[in-house]
């Protein structure tokens, strides 16, 4: 990763996580370092992020994909459909045979269903957002 795409993955993150939710939170939580990155850019800058965890940074016994954002930009193109299946091949094909957890923020459940992904457990507040966890088996 460039210095420039590490800053432009940090402001997209920001400009959509902090500043669009109205969630202020720790977002370098020492995790991005062991994690491998997916992104897309175009000449106005990066359209999406997200980061493929492996097992035992987030979760004990799953692999991970966290901070999936896309830009406001390009939201309804397709590009959020796009991150997520090439987030998942990645996850497939760098951990194989893990099963794959995400914390889903909950008005999301239904854009994850449609990659594998199920919901467990109870729903609950991370900063102050509705989530819940949701796992799609590795086989």
């Amino acid at each position: 990763i460039s210095r420039d795409e590490l800053y432009e993955m940090l402001q997209l993150r920001s400009e959509v996580f902090v500043v669009e939710q109205d969630c202020p939170y720790q977002d370098l939580d020492d995790k991005d370092q062991q994690c491998l990155h997916l992104w897309a850019r175009d000449e106005r800058g990066m359209m999406s992020h997200a980061r493929i965890v492996p097992k035992g940074v987030s979760y004990e016994s799953y692999a991970s994909i966290g901070r999936v954002v896309s830009s406001p930009k390009v939201r309804g193109a397709g590009i959020g459909h796009e991150l997520m299946e090439r987030s998942v091949a990645a996850c497939l094909k760098h951990f194989p045979g893990d099963d794959i957890k995400i914390s889903a923020q909950q008005y999301l459940i239904r854009f994850y269903e449609k990659f594998g992904f199920e919901t467990t457990g109870d729903g609950y507040l991370e900063d102050n957002i509705p989530h819940i966890a949701m796992i799609k088996k590795a086989t």
